[in-house]
């Protein structure tokens, strides 16, 4: 991933993300932060629950949409294994809450960095799980001082903005049903 500009954090030397479609209408991340695990500030584990404002602190995100079409999903995975979803109708308008069952998530410390891997089931979205899917995936890291940095596979001009077209760069072809 690249480390925009305008990122006052500095922690993280490196992040890296793999992703990929394991099954049918499933998406699966692997995150890793290159960072001292005490320069980064990660929110304590938890519930996996849905909470919003995750993207507030370090948070690992996928943006969801088919190469074609405007409308497009958000994912956002805390370290903490809280996460939210959402379905948003074109860019940054008609956003809703994206009714999906909790993924599973894994995140784990290790001294020099941290993995978060989850598994997403997106049949709370039927109209992606049947098409190619044009990703965009992106990620807020925090230091232990408070300072941000935004990581992503593409920025566009100007500040960060994960939401936008030239942020969705990885395609990942669609997966026949089992």
């Amino acid at each position: 991933m690249l480390r925009h500009a305008q990122s006052a954090g500095e922690a993280a030397s490196r992040v890296e993300v793999t992703a990929w479609r394991p099954q049918h209408g499933r998406l699966a991340l692997l995150y890793v932060i290159h960072a001292p695990s005490d320069e980064l500030k990660l929110p304590p584990m938890a519930e996996s629950v849905r909470v919003d404002h995750l993207w507030r602190h370090t948070c690992l995100e996928a943006f969801i949409r088919t190469p074609a079409g405007e409308a497009y999903c958000e994912i956002n995975l805390s370290p903490s294994t809280r996460w939210a979803a959402y379905r948003f109708g074109r860019y940054r308008d008609g956003m809703g809450n994206l009714d999906l069952p909790p993924p599973h998530i894994e995140s784990r410390s290790y001294p020099e960095r941290h993995e978060l891997e989850a598994l997403i089931d997106l049949g709370g979205a039927p109209d992606l799980t049947r098409s190619d899917w044009r990703l965009g995936l992106s990620a807020v890291i925090e230091d232990a001082d408070g300072a941000k940095a935004w990581w992503a596979l593409a920025h566009p001009a100007g500040p960060p903005d994960f939401h936008h077209a030239a942020a969705f760069t990885l395609d990942l072809p669609a997966v026949e049903p089992a």
